[in-house]
């Protein structure tokens, strides 16, 4: 796990100090060795950047940027199938110098050129740079686990890991993408490829880029699509046969991401995804495994539970208790983490409990995605009651159904903000194309009310395209449409990030192991009751853990690994308002209707404003627009 940063600078504008500075504002991804190799040829200036984490081969060896004949990389992440790919490339006549899975990249793409990438298992974010070609290649694993960003603009292309290292680029232009913003407090993150800033993207998960340097043309190439299963016919399979063969791929993936030459250790919260991870990989290991828990005092407190699992798988287990003081120090560190603004509240416990066990690891396994994959979510089940509900509306009432609701919900006074917008959703959907209404459900649940966010930014613009805008007409059932949508938007642009950047701000590496693209390749075949029926979801993983874990242990409401940020803000925290959204800090930046804001910011003060969450996203924003752009 480390940092990458680059330049290629078609104007000759640029430095080897420069890319210096990029790579430093990267330490923290990898503090044990920093490199750089920088030259100008006619085409441009090729600066390559690396920040090194060491867990695999600990010696110089691993070191980077690497090279190799006329090939140069820096890579962020592992191929933890890197052995196997070593073997069969040694049988072809390659030999190595070190023991890392750098060399097996650099030594695949000899051999199988840009195809070697669907030979990886594991997660990544690599630029290779073929000198004798005159191209420079650049991969995002599958689900997007790696950041890679890129600004591109002016003859000048920069990429890395985290937005922070462009800031240390003299010729990067800090200009606010206002598509983005409305974004962003739309979702509480800015959906990839975009970025807060203009000219500023991320490379899409599963995608690579192929830029030419004498042509000077940038292609963007799609080498994986989690849809490809889901579009798939599902699959002839008995239940029994499924679940065995689930298992299998379950403890082949877990398996893989125990390789490493450094301490490994679990996040535990004692939930179906997690528990399955420390059972599965429990019972095939025959050393105790640290397993890693954070309670709260306040909201959802899973530490007795988790506590209760890891006695009864026999784990090493460490738990700690979040305090006020630490949310609050937390805080304030969010804006130089997450140098784009986000605003998943869950990511002061996430940085707490990757600061505990980095006391002890260097290597954490982490277990997201499980909700996506096996339809775990309470609110895809809502969805789904809802998407019936809406099936039910006779074709022919559809449109008078739709058009009365709409008067009604203009007729209501401001006053009822919340019974609007529950109008408003329910006007949209009835006057939105029959097929196309599980989509449009699916966008009015993450996306901001209309009275909010068309009257607080001054700038108009239309709304980004994402993932939520994709054609849901060739999914077989609306609860894949749903878990395929949480896989290519929620998970990379919410979890992912907010995973990475926590580990990553104290140099432990987080890996995800339900994010092997072998499971979701073939969870999303199956059946749609093996997953989930009208009274339970996850159904075929629930049943794998209660091979290793008690029922009645499991059995329980899902909680979520969150804290009452909301509820904070109004009571000991509402100092962070006082300084964040006064009414001079708001109308600072110039990008509000600061009057509308300190409106709502008063009546969230006197608990009588409705949608909450609008106020943390304001905070988040203003406090990363404090740090980055002040």
């Amino acid at each position: 796990m480390c940092g990458i940063a680059g330049i290629i600078d078609f104007g000759h504008g640029s430095s080897e100090k420069t890319l210096g500075s990029m790579t430093a504002a990267l330490h923290h991804r990898g503090p044990d060795n920093a490199s750089c190799s920088f030259h100008t040829d006619a085409a441009a200036q090729i600066g390559l950047g690396h920040a090194r984490l060491s867990i695999l081969d600990l010696s110089p060896a691993g070191n980077q940027p690497m090279h190799y004949k006329s090939l140069s990389i820096v890579f962020n992440g592992e191929i933890y199938n890197f052995r196997e790919l070593r073997k069969e490339l040694e049988s072809e006549g390659h030999t190595f110098v070190s023991n890392s899975d750098t060399e097996v990249i650099l030594h695949a793409f000899e051999a199988w050129g840009v195809a070697c990438v669907h030979r990886f298992i594991g997660m990544f974010a690599f630029l290779l740079h073929d000198r004798q070609a005159g191209k420079i290649y650049g991969f995002r694993d599958r689900a997007g686990v790696k950041p890679f960003f890129y600004y591109h603009h002016d003859n000048l292309f920069l990429f890395a890991s985290e937005l922070k290292a462009f800031h240390k680029h003299p010729r990067f232009r800090k200009e606010i993408n206002i598509q983005a913003l409305y974004a962003y407090f739309d979702f509480g993150y800015v959906p990839s490829p975009h970025s807060i800033f203009e000219h500023t993207y991320k490379v899409q998960p599963g995608h690579y880029f192929c830029f030419d340097l004498e042509k000077r043309a940038l292609s963007f190439h799609r080498y994986w699509n989690v849809d490809d299963g889901y579009f798939r016919p599902k699959l002839d399979i008995s239940y029994p046969e499924a679940r065995q063969h689930l298992s299998t791929i379950l403890e082949s993936a877990f398996r893989y991401r125990l390789v490493s030459d450094v301490p490994v250790g679990i996040f535990l919260s004692g939930g179906y995804d997690s528990t399955a991870v420390t059972a599965i990989l429990q019972k095939n290991t025959g050393q105790k495994l640290k397993t890693f828990t954070i309670g709260f005092s306040e909201g959802n407190n899973e530490a007795p539970y988790a506590r209760r699992v890891a006695e009864h798988l026999g784990t090493d287990h460490y738990e700690h208790y979040c305090t006020d003081q630490e949310v609050r120090d937390i805080i304030y560190d969010l804006p130089v983490i997450y140098d784009e603004p986000f605003a998943d509240s869950s990511a002061i416990p996430t940085i707490l409990v990757s600061r505990f066990a980095r006391q002890q690891i260097t290597v954490a396994l982490s277990a997201d995605a499980g909700d996506e994959i096996f339809a775990g979510y309470k609110t895809y089940r809502a969805l789904y009651r809802k998407f019936r509900h809406i099936q039910r509306v006779p074709h022919f009432l559809r449109t008078p159904a739709g058009m009365a609701t709409r008067a009604l919900q203009h007729a209501l006074p401001g006053s009822k903000a919340t019974l609007k917008h529950k109008l408003e959703s329910f006007s949209k959907l009835m006057l939105t194309p029959e097929h196309e209404a599980g989509m449009a459900l699916l966008r009015k649940y993450y996306r901001l009310p209309e009275q909010y966010r068309d009257r607080f930014i001054r700038r108009k613009n239309e709304a980004l395209r994402t993932r939520y805008d994709d054609d849901p007409s060739h999914y077989h059932h609306f609860m894949d449409m749903l878990c395929a949508s949480g896989y290519k938007s929620f998970l990379e642009n919410d979890l992912m990030t907010k995973v990475d950047r926590a580990t990553m701000s104290v140099s432990l590496e987080g890996r995800e192991p339900f994010l092997d693209h072998r499971i979701i390749e073939f969870v999303s075949q199956l059946p749609i009751s093996y997953k989930f029926n009208k009274t339970t979801s996850k159904r075929i993983l629930r049943d794998i853990v209660h091979d290793h874990v008690p029922r009645e242990m499991m059995d329980r409401p899902k909680a979520g690994f969150t804290i009452p940020i909301h509820r904070s803000l109004q009571n000991g925290l509402d100092f962070f308002l006082d300084d964040y959204l006064s009414p001079e800090k708001l109308s600072k930046s110039e990008l509000f209707h600061h009057d509308f804001l300190n409106e709502n910011v008063k009546r969230f003060r006197a608990k009588k404003f409705p949608y909450k969450p609008f106020i943390w996203k304001l905070l988040v924003f203003q406090m990363w627009y404090e740090k980055w752009m002040e």
